[in-house]
């Protein structure tokens, strides 16, 4: 068992406690970010991503293993895809970019193509700051294959890895997302492009972190002393600009030939970064926990679970598609009888009624405040299908609710 957790114990030390001992952490990616982001009020989530905890693993050891994840048929595919899109130093990639974001730049010929290798993902960001700098500065177009980028998520870093950034002429960024699904005559599969919107929109945020403090920075440590984000020109200050319109390239029809859409994310970016900011720090949920809480996947099953139980969760049906710890919250909150199992629509348009044994009795005018738009609304459809049933009244045992039999039925 981990040590006591005491008042002095540093963040990280408190993260590692909640992981367990010997247990490496989980990085954050920009696809739980996204799913974090569009679920705030999950304060479970938010601990265990925070903690680096693979909830995949947790999901099994509680008994509720997950079918979230991509297939390896998907990821071998789409790995092949990329490979494709970037030979020949991003060639294919660089025409995409230029011929739907930037067609009146110069074409993109001798485009450099930086190493971003180095030791730890630390050391990876700060390589990726490195050569967006020196980019920005040299005029020319840039390919940068998968750069490591830091966010600030809760108080504690994450480290994303987007699948390239274009550096244009003008020294402003685009994030490029290559994705497997297939573009028929010119259109793909609308929640797909959603999803990837969302998942650029994060990318989006963590360059311009990077672009905020670049443009802060002296002229002189840009390298050659160029201004305002434009070659040649000297003194002033290198102010880099991310560009919120990002190229989705997936195939063309059902070939291996690449295709490209330019995607407006200023809605997923105003967004994410709302809801981002909202979120709980890490630090102030792990207060509340109880001393010597751990979710190591290997504890006794009682143990695990009492533990997961401490941090409150916020279910809804979303989350089946998002999180790896759907079936167990979903359980959990079918036995509580919370009106979230019915989705964030039914849960907004209920108001104070939290529960399917209060809206009943609401219905039934059996509880509740008849000045209560939820509660007149409720009893309203509860006559409304008494009448519709022959004059029959409402009985304990039919649901009062429309909708509820096969709320029930889920």
């Amino acid at each position: 068992m981990p040590p006591p957790r005491t008042r002095g114990t540093g963040l990280r030390q408190r993260l590692a406690d909640l992981r367990g001992p010997d247990v490496p952490p989980k990085a954050l990616d920009a696809r739980a970010l996204a799913a974090l982001a569009a679920n705030p009020g999950c304060n479970r989530r938010a601990i265990l991503d925070g903690a680096g905890v693979d909830k995949a693993d947790l999901a099994s050891a509680l008994g509720s293993p997950s079918a979230f994840g991509q297939s390896q048929f998907a990821l071998t595919r789409g790995n092949a895809f990329e490979a494709r899109v970037k030979a020949d130093g991003g060639a294919e990639l660089l025409r995409l970019v230029h011929e739907k974001l930037d067609p009146g730049a110069e074409p993109p010929a001798d485009a450099q193509v930086p190493e971003l290798s180095a030791i730890g993902p630390e050391g990876r960001a700060a390589r990726t700051v490195l050569a967006l700098r020196e980019a920005t500065a040299s005029g020319a177009w840039t390919l940068l294959d998968h750069p490591m980028l830091a966010l600030d998520v809760a108080g504690s870093p994450a480290f994303l890895e987007p699948d390239a950034v274009v550096v244009h002429p003008d020294g402003s960024w685009t994030v490029v997302e290559i994705k497997s699904f297939p573009m028929l005559d010119g259109s793909a599969d609308p929640a797909k492009v959603g999803a990837a919107a969302r998942q650029a929109a994060v990318y989006v945020l963590a360059l311009e972190e990077v672009a905020a403090r670049l443009g802060a920075e002296p002229a002189e440590a840009a390298g050659d002393g160029e201004a305002s984000g434009r070659p040649g020109e000297p003194g002033g200050t290198v102010t880099p600009r991310v560009r919120h319109r990002v190229l989705l390239v997936c195939p063309k029809d059902f070939s291996n030939l690449a295709t490209a859409s330019a995607v407006d994310v200023r809605k997923q970016r105003a967004v994410t970064g709302r809801q981002l900011t909202r979120l709980t720090r890490i630090q102030d949920i792990a207060e509340t926990l109880p001393e010597g809480t751990c979710f190591a996947p290997d504890l006794p099953t009682a143990e695990l679970t009492a533990a997961v139980e401490s941090v409150p969760a916020t279910y809804a049906p979303e989350c089946l598609s998002a999180c790896e710890l759907a079936f167990h919250c979903r359980e959990r909150s079918r036995t509580a009888g919370a009106v979230t199992t019915l989705g964030r629509p039914v849960r907004a348009e209920l108001g104070g009624l939290t529960t399917v044994e209060d809206v009943l009795a609401a219905a039934r005018g059996e509880a509740g405040d008849p000045d209560d738009p939820a509660v007149a609304a409720l009893r309203r459809a509860a006559r409304l299908r008494a009448e519709a049933l022959g004059g029959h009244p409402a009985r304990a045992d039919r649901p009062a609710v429309p909708g509820q039999e096969a709320a029930v039925c889920r």
